[in-house]
């Protein structure tokens, strides 16, 4: 891996964000209009949108992250960008961190303006620190975008870059707390969520939201730093320089 490389890469992506408002739009506003949409429909129910909001900061912003960044990485080996890059002293890994870096800059940003919106905006009701809040978005960001570079190397086209959502995404959501507590659901269901990034992000996020401190928080959070890792050590593995 070579450092230049990264970074230049990760400029190279923040340059071409910059020349497309639409990305920026998605990326850094959509989060908190879907929060805001969540929190307007229960305006009149005191209480849900302090129940369920911290885990839509988490949902949010991972989902955009991945579509975003799929799509785009599986752009850039169509139009043949990452064929000729090929050609440099640029090497996947270069590619995919250069990447995840740009995209994690996108996700500070993201996180800053979706927490600040959610809770003096919507009301979102915090025990805990906001600082704690936005690095547990961030993180989520972070895991949809690792996420997003790895499925990118299996899809062909746009379109089969989203279909991958039921398969990685929909499952996550399902089983990640959401909707029913996780020690509440069958064993076997339990057992699967708690091997699923987003169930220990939900925790995470939640945990902050109650007010917990140390393991409560630090645990979960240290999780899916884990699988994002994970993630993107096993994207350069996969990616291939042009999609056929």
């Amino acid at each position: 891996m070579n450092i230049r490389c990264t970074l230049a890469t990760a400029g190279r992506v923040l340059l071409q964000l910059r020349r497309d408002p639409r990305s920026i739009a998605l990326m850094v506003i959509a989060p908190s209009l879907l929060v805001g949409l969540f929190a307007w429909l229960f305006t009149d129910q005191e209480g849900v949108f302090d129940q369920f909001g911290g885990a839509i900061l988490a949902l949010f912003p991972f989902i955009v992250m991945f579509l975003v960044t799929s799509i785009t990485t599986l752009r850039e080996r169509r139009s043949g960008t990452l064929e000729r890059l090929m050609t440099t002293p640029l090497g996947k890994a270069d590619f995919i961190l250069g990447y995840a870096l740009a995209f994690a800059a996108m996700a500070v940003v993201q996180a800053i303006v979706t927490v600040a919106f959610a809770v003096y905006v919507c009301g979102l009701t915090v025990d805990g620190p906001l600082w704690q809040l936005g690095a547990v978005a961030v993180v989520d960001a972070v895991l949809g975008t690792a996420l997003g570079l790895l499925a990118s190397a299996f899809a062909q086209t746009e379109f089969q870059a989203v279909q991958f959502m039921p398969v990685l995404v929909f499952p996550q959501i399902i089983l990640g707390g959401l909707f029913m507590p996780r020690d509440q659901m069958p064993d076997v269901l339990s057992a699967i969520s708690d091997w699923l990034p987003l169930s220990h992000a939900i925790d995470a996020i939640q945990a902050v939201a109650a007010g917990d401190q140390g393991w409560d928080v630090g645990g979960p959070l240290l999780i899916v730093a884990a699988f994002a890792v994970g993630f993107l050590v096993l994207a350069p593995l996969t990616l291939r320089r042009r999609t056929p």
